[in-house]
């Protein structure tokens, strides 16, 4: 136990990011089986090499991030939000600022933009999209998906905006066009202001409760009156009140 405290302590120091703020047992789980799988008997001797192989500490913020994404994952929300909220945002915000955190491989801003753009023309859509994981950011620019990422996307876009290559699909220059990608830590670095849409789905599950509750607060100030947080299936927010938000659908939540 005093092990894993010391690696928290080093790995905080080293990299910036806080492991307590993420669920310890699930955490430590992952780690674990990272190191026994390199051949190291604790996290000190995992530490000592993660000094020293830059490749191996990658591999770490790799395991330590969960990049399991596809395009339209939980296709009816996506639905909410293209036929209920997206019509009211852009009523109040023509060209809304929209902000997709976490978003481990693109999957998630690139069906924003496909979804916005039955309302918008693609050139004037700009989406930021940020996560801490720098591989799956490297991934998400290259934009090229196996066919299971693409299950629920509708025909209709699977035919207009991918290319077959091989195996794989590779997202049009169009749709990528409209996404920036930057790193960022959601536990430690500043939130920007003024969203009209945040998008983060399917990775506060593995915050803390108090790290959850510190991001809701950042949320909700990086929003502005009326914005809208769109939350993962697993993530519905009990006292929204207390952000200074409102449910106004299942997993959606507006800044009052």
């Amino acid at each position: 136990m005093e092990d894993y405290q010391q690696f928290i302590k080093n790995i905080k120091i080293k990299t910036g990011i806080d492991l307590s703020l993420y669920k310890e047992a699930q955490m430590k789980r992952r780690l674990t089986t990272l190191y026994e799988k390199k051949g190291f008997k604790g996290f000190g001797d995992f530490y000592s090499k993660l000094q020293q192989d830059q490749c191996l500490l990658q591999e770490f913020l790799d395991r330590m991030t969960i990049n399991v994404s596809e395009f339209y994952r939980n296709s009816k929300r996506w639905m909410v939000l293209e036929e209920k909220i997206l019509p009211q945002l852009l009523s109040n915000s023509p060209s809304p600022k929209i902000w997709s955190a976490a978003c481990s491989t693109g999957e998630e801003p690139y069906t924003i933009s496909m979804i916005l753009s039955r309302y918008k023309p693609l050139h004037s859509i700009e989406i930021l999209a940020t996560d801490l994981d720098y591989n799956a950011l490297a991934r998400a620019k290259i934009g090229l998906y196996p066919e299971r990422s693409l299950q629920e996307v509708p025909q209709a876009m699977k035919s207009k905006y991918f290319a077959k290559e091989n195996t794989l699909y590779k997202v049009s220059d169009d749709i990528k066009n409209t996404v920036t990608f930057k790193q960022h830590n959601l536990l430690g670095d500043s939130y920007g202001s003024g969203f009209d849409l945040i998008v983060c789905r399917n990775v506060l599950i593995y915050f803390t409760e108090e790290a959850k509750e510190e991001v809701y607060k950042k949320f909700s100030s990086a929003l502005k009156p009326g914005g809208v947080l769109f939350v993962g299936s697993t993530e519905q927010i009990f006292h929204a009140e207390r952000y200074g938000l409102k449910s106004v659908d299942t997993f959606f939540y507006q800044k009052t």
